[in-house]
């Protein structure tokens, strides 16, 4: 029923429960014509979760009322009491500053960034933010004394809770620093911060400190042109002096829009030598793994390409990228992902940019840990079927009877649940399950070529295929090579390094994440799958014989169904029927049989 072409050498061998002659029809004419929504591990569709947390982060008012804390039971959290306290022996500590800007707190525009709700309790982060008040203003007011000290945030004894906090204070106060004292969680003033201030703007000093703060490898950040030689001079000795066994700081020039060479400080982290060089921290400083959930909505593209612009635009990986399963490109499709080394403040930064590539981003949020294949309930598929029309048999039966007698055949016999086309690939001369079985059987240069092989069609990647078959030029195949086939891009950058040999495919094989080479193991053992479910159907038909798994439906529940194994004396009874294999109808797919 698709509008492209499938490869016969996939499905000749396939069977139908029934003899019922359907009808023709097309889907996928459009992107909107085909919409998947994946159904998370709780069994929600994930548009439903975003819209309810969508409300709540749209909805900061609800959100207070409905989280407004006693201070009878601030022990339960954060010690908010003792936050309270403190707060107020650190306002009366300001010096003169009530009585040199009495409304500059007041009028103070700093409000708690979206990142600090899911991690802090609402009282604490008032207090937060009326300390943060209180420190720009000291700093701005040329009378005031500096002499504030540091606010307790409360105890905190999950070590992954302190973590997100320190980033999302650190992220949404780039002006303060946070650190830990026996599971107690501080603030103070970031002199650093102030003393960079006497050199730059505050603006580039937020964004200095907040690319400080996320650590991401390969990251760099750089300060606006600089003309003043002396000036330059004075940052380099600041980064230097502070921040030199982290960073390295070096001046570029380039042209302006107008054709004018500027000069820039450009900053980058140091890389790491030998575990030797590896210091002990403080748990206040130890950096952990930021992890960021999102719901990611996306129109005619493939799961990869999609990470691929993602991963460009955040600085990151694509393996830094999780998810449970590759959805279909010629589609709207809805997935949770999550991505390390992003905050959701970064996230959320690139949302315009995303929806250029035809991503929207939904539902941005922190998270303990990464996703792993296969983590899923399901997916929700709405499916338009288009031009319908009978078969050519010479039946007068009319399209709607023949449609409804199909509904009537799926719901009574069910259908061998096959995998589907696009776990196979389209490709004229080589699928996905081909490279599995050649990675299988470790004839990795055969893999290599099966994945660059050629379709007979001219467009820029089967140039570029073509070109790495006739040359094996790692190099110039991938200038030729677009940069949306990250798969491709990756390998041949690992060939042109490591080599066109047995050993240089197998490192650059190991240099695709681990969810891209599971990926053509799977398509193999799905080739596999079919096959053999179609010669049990062959083989047996619609009995339910010796070995076949089925659900008790007495003692099974959604979550958590009770699975049997069909003993000999069970198949010569007929004691179950095909409706009660596992998955319901037909599914055979987790229901293998035990013959095959």
């Amino acid at each position: 029923m698709e509008t492209q072409g499938l490869s016969p050498a996939i499905f000749d061998s396939l069977c139908y429960v029934s003899d019922h002659r359907g009808f023709f029809g097309t889907i996928k004419n459009s992107p909107a014509d085909f919409v998947v929504t994946e159904i998370n591990v709780s069994g929600q569709l994930v548009t439903e979760v975003q819209t309810i947390e969508k409300s709540e982060r749209d909805s900061p008012q609800d959100i207070i009322t409905k989280q407004t804390i006693n201070p009878k039971d601030a022990k339960l959290k954060g010690t908010t009491c003792e936050v309270a306290e403190f707060a107020t022996d650190i306002l009366e500590a300001g010096g003169r500053l009530a009585q040199t800007s009495p409304d500059v707190v007041d009028n103070c525009e700093l409000d708690p960034c979206y990142l600090l709700y899911p991690v802090v309790d609402l009282a604490v982060q008032e207090y937060l933010n009326q300390f943060a008040c209180n420190v720009r203003s000291v700093w701005s007011s040329p009378v005031a004394e500096n002499n504030l000290n540091e606010l307790s945030l409360g105890l905190y004894p999950d070590k992954d809770e302190r973590a997100l906090i320190h980033s999302a204070v650190r992220q949404t106060y780039p002006f303060l620093i946070t650190f830990t004292k026996s599971s107690e969680l501080f603030v103070k003033p970031n002199l650093d911060y102030q003393e960079l201030c006497q050199l730059t703007s505050e603006k580039e000093a937020d964004a200095f400190f907040k690319f400080l703060d996320a650590k991401l490898e390969n990251s760099r950040f750089s300060f606006n042109p600089d003309d003043c030689k002396e000036h330059r001079t004075a940052v380099h000795h600041f980064i230097s002096k502070k921040f030199g066994k982290l960073v390295e700081a070096k001046s570029f020039s380039e042209k302006d829009t107008y054709g004018l060479l500027k000069v820039c400080i450009t900053v980058r982290f140091r890389e790491k030598i030998g575990s030797s060089r590896k210091r002990k921290r403080t748990e206040g400083t130890e950096k952990q793994d930021v992890y960021t959930g999102f719901t990611l909505q996306k129109d005619n593209l493939e799961t990869l390409e999609a990470i691929s612009y993602l991963s460009y635009s955040l600085g990151v990986l694509p393996s830094d990228f999780s998810y449970a399963g590759i959805k279909d490109k010629k589609a709207i499709t809805y997935q949770a992902m999550i991505v390390k080394k992003v905050t959701p403040e970064r996230l959320k930064q690139i949302e315009a940019i995303s929806e250029k590539k035809g991503m929207t981003i939904h539902n941005i949020h922190p998270v303990k840990k990464h996703l792993h294949l296969g983590q899923l309930s399901g997916n929700h598929f709405s499916i338009i079927v288009r031009d319908i029309q009978n078969q050519n048999d010479g039946s007068s039966v009319c399209i709607q009877e023949r449609i409804e007698e199909a509904v009537y055949n799926i719901k009574t016999k069910g259908f061998l649940n096959y995998y589907g086309p696009q776990r196979f690939g389209k490709g004229q001369n080589c699928q996905s399950h081909d490279i599995g079985l050649a990675l299988l059987k470790e004839e990795m240069e055969k893999a290599v070529k099966l994945l660059l092989n050629p379709d007979s069609f001219e467009d820029p990647v089967n140039n570029a295929k073509q070109y790495f078959i006739e040359t094996e030029d790692a190099k110039g195949t991938l200038a030729l090579m677009p940069h949306y086939k990250i798969r491709e891009r990756m390998l041949l950058r690992a060939i042109n390094r490591f080599g066109m040999n047995n050993e240089g495919c197998v490192r650059a094989w190991l240099s695709l994440p681990h969810s891209i080479r599971i990926f053509y193991i799977h398509a193999f053992c799905s080739k596999v799958w079919n096959e053999a479910a179609s010669y049990r159907f062959t083989l047996y038909g619609l009995k339910v014989v010796q070995g076949d798994l089925v659900v008790c439906h007495e003692t099974a529940n959604e979550n958590s169904p009770q699975v049997h194994i069909v003993t000999a004396e069970e198949e010569e009874s007929s004691a179950y029927t095909i409706n009660q294999t596992l998955g319901g109808c037909i599914d055979l797919r987790k229901a293998q049989n035990s013959r095959v």
